[in-house]
């Protein structure tokens, strides 16, 4: 029993690993570009390198908290009351859920400003509707600009708010956009306001690499980048020769880190399948061409796992 609490808290160390190390990567101003390019209206068929000079600061990347309340933090400057994003000891509450990753965006007038919020997830969540989730977080980055963003009933002044899931492990890539519109029920009045203000994108990335073609172009980066399947020169050769991505030591690192933890990730999923199989009388030989290994690998990974009788 020991032993499997052990692996099963390797294995949700290795998985949080692997989360933490992905939001890294997509976090970079020039990936965040690519996906800015495909998703927000202002930005289609620009030059993603023209793009990274929009994103203002660096993102904020698994400290802002979604909870109400928690979003905001204040602070005191020069005795003036300040509400800026919360991002100050994130470790302190481990449970808390924060938005993968958020940042701001100039837009080309160079005043106005959208708020966008990258969310990676693993595969379509069974527990409720990803889409009611989105919605929950687009929400929460318009009613928490109160006071940070905009003051008392100054509504015109809310900044508009993409809320981008990248869902991994679909049936098929598929791209869907979200948003307010405006059916005329009765009459024709032009009632103001921003219908632009809420933006959801749902983005499904498939398991196969989608082949090099404009249509497919955000997905096979985001497909290459999350792959678990793929080297570490296969990864930087598509990123660098398609994407005219600059790889610096850095980027070299965190995609290198990746795909060392999504070797560990297969080779447990790979062991728990040879365990499961040895438990239900298969032999080694059948074991061996189901998971694509030796009989000699198979009957080591059976004697490192199995418990010893007492």
């Amino acid at each position: 029993m020991d032993t499997e609490i052990k692996n099963a808290v390797s294995a949700a160390d290795q998985d949080a690993q692997y989360d933490d190390r992905a939001k890294r990567l997509l976090g970079n101003k020039i990936i965040l570009a690519h996906i800015l390019v495909k998703t927000v209206d202002e930005f289609k068929g620009m030059n993603p390198k023209d793009v990274v000079s929009y994103i203002e600061g660096e993102p904020f990347i698994g400290v802002v908290p979604v909870e109400p309340g928690l979003t905001n933090a204040e602070k005191e400057k020069d005795g003036q009351r300040v509400v800026g994003l919360n991002t100050e000891n994130a470790e302190i509450n481990e449970g808390l859920i924060r938005f993968d990753i958020i940042f701001y965006v100039r837009m080309k007038d160079g005043i106005s400003q959208v708020i966008v919020n990258l969310e990676v997830q693993k595969d379509e969540p069974t527990g409720y509707h990803i889409l009611n989730r989105a919605v929950f977080y687009v929400s929460r980055l318009v009613s928490s600009q109160k006071e940070r963003d905009f003051v008392k009933t100054n509504y015109n002044d809310i900044k508009r708010v993409f809320s981008i899931w990248v869902c991994m492990n679909m049936d098929e890539n598929s791209m869907d956009y979200v948003h307010l519109t405006d059916e005329k029920l009765l009459g024709s009045y032009p009632w103001k306001g921003g219908l632009d203000l809420l933006n959801i994108v749902l983005i499904g990335i498939s398991n196969e690499l989608p082949e090099h073609d404009e249509k497919y172009e955000l997905h096979r980066l985001l497909s290459t980048i999350l792959s678990m399947e793929l080297s570490v020169d296969e990864k930087i050769n598509i990123i660098k020769s398609e994407y005219s991505i600059p790889v610096d030591d850095k980027l070299r690192k965190d995609v290198s880190a990746m795909c060392n933890l999504s070797q560990g990730i297969r080779d447990d999923e790979k062991t728990k399948v040879i365990m499961n199989m040895h438990r239900e009388g298969y032999t080694l030989e059948q074991i061996a061409r189901i998971v694509e290994k030796t009989t000699e690998e198979v009957d080591a990974v059976i004697k490192k796992r199995e418990p010893v009788l007492a």
